[in-house]
């Protein structure tokens, strides 16, 4: 990634910022991607990294946009103690990035339930699927 902390300030929203760079959440059920359907792959905001198939995208009812798996090699998996718990955080393995956490209560065969904040990803939907 060839931007600085400023540039990325400039490019990004507040909220945006607050959410990817200073490892924020975004409020449940406020996400603009948590009832998105269109079919294609969820990008980082910062970078472009291609993240996650809308192939992966279930609804949790945790009023996240909600995975059960990454594109191989696309995020990075970071121990997270704050909040007065451990959890596991998802960062974008190109830029580090914070995108969310997983949890290993995913309802498919996976196990695992990738809890992204919306303002972290862009999809790159394919033209003429639903």
């Amino acid at each position: 990634m060839d931007m600085n902390e400023e540039e990325l300030k400039k490019k990004l929203t507040p909220e945006e910022y607050r959410v990817l760079r200073e490892k924020g959440t975004e409020m449940p059920g406020s996400g603009a991607l948590l009832h998105e359907k269109r079919s294609g792959t969820y990008m980082c905001k910062v970078c472009g990294q291609a993240l996650f198939p809308s192939t992966a995208k279930f609804d949790s009812g945790t009023g996240w946009p909600s995975f059960d798996q990454a594109i191989p090699g696309a995020v990075k998996l970071v121990t997270d103690p704050s909040d007065g718990m451990v959890r596991t955080e998802v960062v974008c393995a190109n830029c580090g990035s914070h995108l969310g956490h997983v949890f290993d209560d995913g309802p498919t065969a996976t196990g695992q339930r990738y809890c992204m904040n919306s303002v972290c990803l862009e999809l790159r939907a394919e033209e003429g699927k639903k």
